[in-house]
């Protein structure tokens, strides 16, 4: 007996945590100070963004292209490779 009543006792209170919990989520309220904390973001990156620094590029011909000789290029074969492990 004792035990159906703690077990009722629990089950009252998860249920009357969640009514509660679903009730203020789906509130006036909530859905107000949600939009305007989305509001107040899009506002302050909107003015985080117009103080920005604007860098100047500065990678112009900065890479320099190396011409290789390709007939002095040794010919390696895989398998053999792994023949010859000394």
């Amino acid at each position: 007996m004792a035990n159906e009543v703690k077990y009722l006792i629990y089950t009252l209170i998860i249920s009357i945590f969640m009514i509660i919990t679903i009730n203020y989520y789906f509130s006036d309220e909530n859905k107000k100070k949600s939009f305007r904390s989305l509001n107040n973001i899009n506002e302050k990156i909107n003015i985080y963004s117009k103080k920005l620094p604007i860098l100047e590029n500065d990678t112009q011909n900065i890479i320099e292209y190396v011409q290789q000789d390709n007939s002095k290029k040794k010919k390696y074969n895989f398998w053999k490779l792994l023949e010859t492990n000394e």
